[in-house]
């Protein structure tokens, strides 16, 4: 006689584990402590993230908050006394012709960085490709950005002065002896100019030879069976694969060109009508005890990278880039 089932003639659900043992074992020391590591492998990540993430809000984020307090006083960097006034510093720095004329010496450095990243796209191509002694090359382009500022600053202070190195070379093709290179606002930051390209193309140079080297060498020779030259290559093959590259470069640029302050400090001290605006902002908090407005002046000059970085992003956004 064969076993009956319910009324309706369905067999209950085998489980491996009653209901009342499973709950059991979620309330055992086991269950418990299942839960316990799923938690800690959570919590894991945080861990590891706390004390980058410390640093970051100690010695980035306060400090940034503090120089947005300060712009709004009148604090010397030294008295305790902070007297709360307002936009003033800010007025000052728009309406003050000696403080807003140095963002034009910026111009110098823009144009020298379009220089260094067309120089340096230029030769990453040409030594992206098999050539005797691109090795050697590589390291003379890349030599100057390993040198330290300050002594890149002494190097040509002594290459543009009076009868210096400069002088002396052009001397031998006839021209004109003991010029004056750091003696007239043009030259002057023509010059230091000058020397930012010698010192940052290196980077710009490592940056675009390995986006170019990371492009997969099937497509190189795809594209020479097709009988594609050189400039072919880098227009349809190279330069769009380099695109968020780039994109990082201009940013660098105009971030950087706002904010020069090695080169010019050492050879110039800001003379000349080469002061720059972090040159000035470094004037104002410590030579002048104008901590409040030399802070406002840091804020205006935050805030300018950021839109500029907005903008360039907006226009250029990045874009995802399949080769193969």
């Amino acid at each position: 006689m064969t076993e009956t089932t319910d009324a309706v003639g369905a067999r209950p659900p085998r489980t491996g584990v009653p209901p009342s043992k499973r709950a059991h074992r979620a309330a055992s020391p086991g269950g418990r402590r299942r839960r316990g590591g799923g938690m800690l492998r959570r919590l894991t990540p945080w861990l590891f993230l706390a004390v980058p993430l410390a640093l970051l809000i100690t010695f980035t984020y306060v400090p940034v908050g503090n120089m947005i307090y300060f712009s709004f006083t009148d604090w010397d960097g030294v008295s305790p006394d902070r007297n709360f006034t307002g936009i003033d510093n800010y007025r000052q720095i728009f309406t003050r012709p000696e403080l807003f004329r140095v963002f034009f010496v910026s111009g110098y450095y823009l144009a020298a960085s379009v220089v260094q990243i067309v120089v340096a796209l230029y030769f990453a191509t040409v030594l992206s490709f098999d050539l005797r002694f691109r090795n050697f090359f590589k390291g003379i382009l890349f030599f100057p950005y390993l040198i330290n500022g300050v002594a890149i600053g002494f190097v040509f202070l002594y290459f543009f002065q009076d009868g210096g190195t400069l002088d002396s070379v052009l001397s031998w093709f006839g021209g004109e002896p003991d010029h004056a290179w750091l003696g007239d606002p043009t030259s002057a930051n023509t010059s230091l100019a000058g020397v930012s390209v010698w010192r940052f193309t290196g980077l710009n140079f490592v940056l675009f030879l390995g986006a170019i080297q990371s492009i997969p060498g099937e497509l190189y020779e795809a594209a020479e069976l097709d009988g594609a030259s050189r400039w072919q290559q880098f227009r349809h093959l190279i330069a769009p694969s380099i695109r968020p590259v780039l994109s990082l470069s201009v940013i660098l640029a105009v971030s950087g060109s706002l904010a020069v302050f090695e080169i010019p400090y050492i050879m110039t001290s800001g003379a000349t009508g080469t002061s720059t605006f972090v040159i000035q902002t470094v004037k104002l908090a410590f030579q002048f005890n104008k901590t409040g407005l030399a802070s406002a002046a840091a804020v205006v000059l935050l805030l300018i990278i950021l839109l500029i970085t907005w903008i360039q992003r907006r226009l250029v956004p990045d874009e995802r880039v399949d080769l193969v």
